[in-house]
């Protein structure tokens, strides 16, 4: 256990941080007060005993990570305290527009901030990732005398946070992966929105976490007890074979009126409340944001002990430079967050007589080119891996060497079946830098992990969806697993590249796109059943996003399709050509990046003088944008082989051919002028 000693500005440090509480929130008269100020302890004992990180470099590589998953002000505070790019206005600014300070903790936003938080849950499995990213890294390049990667992952925590399915399967996971570097402390304070977790939470969390194999600690008094939380930190520590969770009790809103009620979760405390609660703790009741000097100082002590430890981690790292030269630059190069020179070279490229094969089978491909030439590939599947085909031959699983599966170096993740666990576990493997993830399913099947996805765009997290299986085309399964409706919720989603490639120069262009796109996360809708390499197709045209695949001139009419439906669309032409009539055809596997070309290449891809019509066997919703009339699913899909389903639907080429017939008579009917789809007023 580790040794605790008292420091006279214990307290007065723990009461700064529950008075700021209290006046961020209630500046802004929006928030959660009662979280901070129920937590401030542990808060002081961790960021002031244990915590190793350089606020003037919140990038260091080695330092600790800490999350708050229970998102809200607390952090804030603490970064202000201990000197990051976080001024006093800044708190003085919580949830107002364009601040620092917003409503949740945002990466890329804050300094200081790891994850994005605040739907529930999301941290929790975002730390399980950073646990994995240290271990993982650790295994690789740590050597005897050179401990380079060994940091903490510490993660804040609260009820609604454990009833949350995501961090059940995420906790699951980590117990299996025996990620002892991994410290969640459980802010156990009875308290949800709704009330007193009496209604709805009264499992057992202590026999939970101990069944999925988590050492479980427990702190009685978290609102004095400073010597008995830093105990259990301590010990959290020195179990190096398990995850550990830290049963904090405490009271929410501590000191409030309101404390040990939820009128004090989410709602600001009255003035005269703010003023009592100061008066209780020995600061001035009228004085609002009032930080005694002796905390600044005992913060910024913790301050400078981080920046010694960078300072030390420097200098090992500048030996370990000489003692072991290719792996440094191969590790510093991956803490800059470059790929290696030329890795695309390596990328498949087709030729129109190279044999069909589903867009999966292709991705597989892809993955056993470059794997080689990127280390920072680091993925897996949802149980999936014989249907997603993500295993590149030869790849170490990662997994505990004591389970004899694999060891922390492997780079292949046996996620199970637990989609939203995984995608927010890739987003703090990301998170932790070092890494670029991919994680498997059925496309159907990224709709289990939807939150997941959304924070990887908003967080800019450079995630890879390998997403098999993506339409009619799975066939016997039916519309259980038949994805209508998933693409559209995925294209609408910001900061996200959803690719439908058509074949195998498409699915390169995709991969090509998506690794260098490192602020951005990417989904690829991959097919079960095999596609033609197409004439006209090239990695170059398809990493535009969309390009004119068969061009002719005076077109009747374009059909512009995507993925396994492109084939179709060539049949329906080849068809109509052999009766006169001329037809465009345009692929377009990526919206999100065929939007960025410059207005001139896509008018020139959608151009005006005939009508548009798309192609795909998915529900039509968002293809208005890119053409006159649509072709697609109006309901769910059946179940059949994948042929009939096609058939059933229309989604021949013959049918195609007869749908754009009536589509040129209507417009030839209609007269005037056709004006690319493209063309808005706004």
């Amino acid at each position: 256990m580790s040794q605790f000693t008292p420091e006279p500005t214990d307290n007065a440090s723990i009461a700064t941080i529950r008075t700021l509480a209290a006046d961020v929130v209630g500046k802004a008269n929006s928030g959660h007060p009662g979280a901070p100020m129920g937590m401030a302890p542990v808060s002081h004992v961790l960021f002031t005993r244990f915590f190793n990180a350089n606020p003037k470099n919140s990038k260091w590589f080695n330092r600790d990570r800490f999350v708050l998953s229970n998102g809200c002000a607390l952090q804030y505070i603490l970064l202000h305290l201990l000197g990051y790019k976080l001024s006093m206005d800044d708190l003085k600014a919580f949830r107002q527009l364009d601040s620092l300070t917003p409503g949740h903790p945002e990466a890329h936003h804050t300094d200081g901030i790891e994850v994005t938080t605040g739907p529930l849950g999301q941290g929790f499995a975002n730390g399980v990732g950073l646990a994995m990213a240290q271990a993982h890294l650790g295994a690789v390049y740590n050597r005897p005398k050179f401990d380079l990667i060994n940091n903490y992952t510490y993660v804040f925590t609260g009820d609604g946070c454990l009833m949350e399915g995501v961090a059940s399967e995420a906790a699951s996971l980590a117990g299996h992966l025996q990620l002892g570097n991994l410290i969640v402390i459980y802010d156990d304070n009875h308290i949800s929105i709704d009330g007193d977790t009496a209604v709805a939470f009264t499992e057992n969390v202590e026999q939970r976490f101990l069944s999925y194999g988590w050492q479980v600690l427990h702190v009685n008094d978290g609102d004095h007890d400073l010597a008995a939380i830093n105990g259990a930190i301590g010990a959290a520590r020195a179990e190096k074979s398990k995850p550990t969770i830290i049963c904090l009790k405490t009271t929410i809103g501590y000191g409030s009126k309101q404390q040990g009620t939820h009128g004090v979760h989410g709602a600001p405390l009255k003035a005269d409340d703010i003023q009592s609660l100061k008066t209780k703790f020995g600061f001035p009741p009228d004085q609002k944001f009032y930080v005694p000097k002796e905390t600044y100082d005992t913060y910024q002590a913790a301050a400078l002990r981080g920046a010694r430890l960078e300072s030390q981690w420097n200098s090992l790292l500048a030996e370990y430079a000489k003692a072991y030269p290719k792996e440094h630059a191969e590790l510093t190069r991956r803490i800059s967050g470059k790929l290696p020179e030329g890795w695309e070279q390596t990328l498949p490229v087709y030729k129109p007589a190279d044999p069909a094969q589903a867009s999966r089978k292709l991705s597989e491909l892809v993955l056993t080119a470059i794997t080689p030439v990127l280390p920072d590939l680091m993925g897996g599947s949802a149980d999936l891996t014989g249907s997603n085909l993500t295993k590149v031959k030869g790849t170490v699983d990662f997994q505990p060497p004591s389970t004899g599966l694999g060891n922390y170096a492997g780079t292949y993740i046996r996620y199970g079946v637990r989609e939203h666990g995984m995608g927010a576990i890739a987003n703090g493997l990301h998170a932790y830098g070092g890494i670029v993830p991919f994680v498997a399913t059925f496309l159907n099947f990224v709709s289990y992990a939807a939150g997941a996805v959304r924070l990887s765009a908003l967080s800019k997290h450079q995630v890879i969806w390998v997403a098999t299986h993506d339409s009619i085309g799975l066939g016997e399964d039916g519309p259980t697993h038949q994805p209508i409706e998933t693409a559209i919720h995925l294209r609408a989603i910001p900061n996200l590249d959803f690719w439908r490639p058509a074949d195998g120069n498409e699915t390169s262009a995709a991969y090509f796109v998506a690794l260098k796109s490192t602020q951005t996360p990417s989904v690829f809708s991959l097919s079960r059943q095999n596609l033609p390499n197409l004439e006209g197709s090239t990695i170059e045209r398809a990493a535009r996003g969309g390009y004119v695949l068969r061009e002719v001139a005076n077109e009747d009419m374009t059909i512009v399709s995507s993925g396994s439906e492109v084939m179709i669309a060539l049949e329906a032409v080849n068809l109509l050509k052999a009766e006169g009539i001329n037809v465009r055809l345009v692929s377009l596997p990526c919206w999100s990046v065929f939007d960025k070309q410059d207005e001139q290449y896509r008018l020139s891809v959608l151009r005006s003088g005939a009508p548009v019509l798309s192609l795909e066997a998915l529900t039509t919703a968002g293809w208005q944008k890119y053409s006159h009339e649509q072709y697609g699913l109006p309901a769910w899909g059946a179940s059949g082989p994948y042929l009939k389903v096609y058939e059933k639907f229309g989604i021949t080429g013959p049918n195609i051919a007869a749908v754009s017939k009536k589509v040129i008579a209507f417009y030839k009917q209609k007269g005037g002028q056709v004006m690319s789809p493209l063309f808005k007023a706004l």
